[in-house]
């Protein structure tokens, strides 16, 4: 693997099938972000290997409601805030541990954290200039959410 295009399309490629398959919902890249602000809630995991990086899914509140109403089969209004912080880190575990293993033989290759969740409306990176990072919206006319990874 040798240019960061390559990680774009596979950690997008990634949760576009994961939210598909828990879903039934058919997202898009909608735009490269480039102002790296978050939404409510955001999952985090890091991505520790000779290149590690940084894995960030940011959703607003009501839009993980709706996709852990869809991965445990329960109605949105019987979902407590545990069972959404927990269905965003399992969100967040499928998306890394899918790229992880696409980019199994590549230069990387890197161990998983525990996935975490931050909450904050007005949380934004700064991203040194020699990082690489991976900023896509991705979403439909009903939902959307924000993916970053920063090596």
């Amino acid at each position: 693997m040798e240019n960061y295009e390559n990680l774009n399309s596979i950690f997008s490629g990634v949760l576009l099938e994961i939210i598909s398959t828990i879903s039934g919902f058919t997202l898009d890249v909608i735009s490269q972000e480039t102002d790296y602000d978050f939404d409510e809630m955001t999952g985090v995991m890091s991505l520790n290997g000779d290149k590690s990086g940084v894995l960030f899914i940011s959703v607003k509140r009501s839009v993980m409601r709706l996709l852990c109403s869809y991965m445990t089969g329960l109605s949105q209004d019987e979902l407590t805030n545990d069972e959404i912080n927990d269905a965003l880190c399992e969100l967040v575990n499928m998306t890394a541990g899918s790229a992880k293993l696409r980019l199994s033989g590549s230069d990387y290759v890197f161990n998983l954290s525990s996935p975490f969740i931050l909450e904050s409306l007005n949380m934004k990176a700064v991203i040194k200039k020699k990082s690489y990072i991976i900023s896509a919206v991705l979403g439909n006319d009903d939902i959307s959410m924000k993916l970053k990874v920063i090596y």
